[in-house]
């Protein structure tokens, strides 16, 4: 078997117990961008969800060992640093990277914790500027560092320019001050003495997660080993950072942390769903379920676990098509293919995030009455009663009339059912928790309706 060559990406910083930066998010990190991982730790800290309790450098001659050990080995692809501890570390790492001519440095100049814990001590930032910054393709302050590493206080985004400016005087050749801590958008300042970039961003969660700044300088290192340049492995590093705050986590009873592992996760539930959906339909259609069909047709939507919109919902682009008895699937399931049966799953989510499945079938009283005797929780809107503003709006009448529904009853129902209005077919929607429950769900409905039992 011919072994792939790894790109390595090595990461120096502290150990954080908690999981959610240093160290261990770093790996993670790497691993998420199919990159290797090596580590040297400079620092132990013992911190949990609530905060750093304290931190334990490692003496500066362990720390240099480990550097030794893997330098002679194989010259990793590109390396960050992190948190680093004190002024003897920072001076050994400096002189261990030079000596090695390393090019793709990304430095991550971590002096505080979110908690004001101190991580880097006063000669350890002076260091840090004298012997490590002139090393750096680029450096990654948020905006307390920023004005720590250049004396400027940043008040006005202008401010961002002279503090980048000033930085660049240690040597470095490019600064990324970072925009989370910022009021309003959290966008990201890019300089190199040439051209000044905006990197944008939206703020996914109300409060600031754990280990964001260190997985946004382990995700720029891993595209820069790679083969990225600067601003696309930046760019390509943002987007990560956005996909792992909006999978972030509670890990205890303190601060979330941001999961970089989360895209891989969403990529393994997609194709889980994906597989799930397909079997689901190849069952109904097995079973011959056509005469629940209605004449708009029918789809089968189940979404994922906290879907945000109809990206992340799987359904079927050309519906199941009613072919006699037979049910006929003119395309396999895909993400995003319907809107209207997505947007009942979506609002029904809104107030049961853990009803994700749903299926419309046709109107008929004798179904209604099927319904009722398998005690399904049934409740109904009238379309007479949609606001105009409702009306015009493509989409959105679904919205209303499952929320609507939703909350006449106190609760998501099973079914919810209309009779229908001016260009509107009656229909019944089936709602379930999974995709599995709403096959036995229609399943079962199918057979009393076949053998004539309401």
């Amino acid at each position: 078997m011919q072994l792939k060559i790894a790109k390595t990406v090595l990461t120096v910083a502290g150990s954080d117990s908690s999981g959610g930066a240093g160290i261990q998010a770093d790996l993670k990190t790497f691993a998420a961008f199919g990159t290797f991982g090596t580590s040297v730790v400079a620092s132990v800290t013992s911190q949990n969800s609530f905060g750093v309790n304290s931190a334990f450098d490692l003496p500066a001659t362990v720390v240099e060992d480990q550097l030794r050990a893997l330098f002679a080995d194989r010259k990793p692809s590109a390396v960050k640093t992190g948190m680093l501890g004190n002024e003897a570390i920072v001076e050994r790492v400096a002189g261990c990277l030079a000596r090695h001519k390393v090019k793709k440095l990304v430095v991550d100049p971590v002096a505080r914790s979110s908690s004001g814990k101190t991580l880097l001590s006063k000669k350890g930032v002076q260091a840090l500027k004298e012997k490590l910054l002139p090393l750096a393709l680029l450096t990654t302050p948020n905006l307390r560092e920023a004005e720590i590493l250049s004396g400027v206080r940043i008040v006005r985004p202008a401010d961002r320019t002279k503090a980048a400016r000033a930085i660049l005087k240690t040597g470095v050749k490019s600064v990324l001050i970072k925009g989370g801590h910022a009021k309003g958008k959290p966008d990201d300042f890019f300089f190199d003495g040439r051209e000044i970039l905006l990197f944008e961003g939206e703020r996914l969660t109300a409060e600031d997660l754990h280990g964001t700044g260190c997985v946004l300088s382990a995700a720029i290192a891993a595209g820069l080993a790679l083969g990225c340049d600067l601003v696309s492995a930046v760019r390509r590093a943002k987007e990560f950072i956005g996909q792992s705050i909006a999978g972030g986590v509670l890990t205890g009873g303190g601060v979330p942390s941001v999961e970089p592992l989360a895209r891989l996760y969403k990529d393994a539930e997609r194709w889980e769903l994906y597989k799930r959906v397909s079997t689901a339909a190849e069952t109904l259609k097995a079973n011959r379920i056509g005469d629940l069909i209605p004449e708009v047709q029918s789809n089968l939507v189940a979404a994922l676990d906290g879907a945000r919109g109809h990206e992340d919902v799987i359904g079927f682009p050309g519906r199941l098509v009613r072919n006699g008895a037979d049910v006929a699937i003119i395309a396999p399931p895909c993400f995003g293919a319907s809107r209207h049966v997505a947007n009942i799953v979506l609002t029904a989510m809104q107030f049961d995030p853990s009803r994700r499945a749903v299926m419309n079938i046709k109107y008929d009283d004798r179904l209604l009455a099927i319904c009722k005797r398998m005690k399904l929780k049934i409740a109904a809107f009238d379309r007479a009663d949609e606001p105009k503003g409702v009306k015009v709006k493509e989409g959105s009448s679904l919205e209303w009339g499952t929320a609507k529904a939703i909350r006449d009853r106190g609760y998501v129902p099973d079914i919810v059912y209309d009779k229908g209005g001016m260009g509107k077919e009656e229909m019944i929607r089936v709602i379930a928790e999974d995709v599995e429950t709403l096959v036995d769900r229609i399943l079962r409905i199918h057979r009393l309706y076949s053998r004539n039992v309401w």
